[in-house]
């Protein structure tokens, strides 16, 4: 009996060890990832690309994926004027590449689940030809 108890109080020893190492593996791994990062990738902000639009004191960033209603501050009127010159209508949409900061708090005015706060605009084009969308307001006849 007593040797059915070392030999299997042996093999958990064994087995537990063998977990550590690896454990401690994985985490030399993670920490020289962290060291590697830039000061752009570390700093908590998120690129994002999409179409942009600002109208009447609401703005909308629609990416691939999901839809940013975004907070108004000074780098947002930077973005809409550097993008005025790219639209023919004021509520044309236009593709932007932006870094800034998510959050899901509630806020009186933006009723998007996702919020965005422009922090750094990297690039602004004009929306393809054959894929601008316009949102024409009222009863116009063409």
């Amino acid at each position: 009996m007593k040797k059915i108890v070392f030999i299997v109080l042996t093999l958990i020893v064994i087995t537990s060890c063998k977990n550590d190492t690896k454990s401690e593996q994985n985490q030399d791994i993670i920490v020289s990832e962290d060291s590697e990062k830039t000061a752009k990738q570390s700093d908590g902000l998120t690129l994002l690309k999409g179409e942009f639009v600002y109208y009447d004191g609401a703005a909308v960033l629609q990416t691939h994926a999901e839809i940013y209603g975004v907070l108004i501050t000074d780098k947002l009127e930077e973005l809409n004027k550097q993008a005025q010159q790219y639209k023919t209508e004021p509520t044309d949409m236009v593709l932007v590449e932006i870094r800034g900061k998510i959050t899901n708090e509630k806020d009186d005015k933006i009723l998007w689940e996702n919020k965005l706060e422009v922090v750094e605009i990297l690039n602004i084009k004009p929306t393809p030809k054959e894929e601008k969308n316009v949102i024409k307001l009222g009863n116009q006849q063409e």
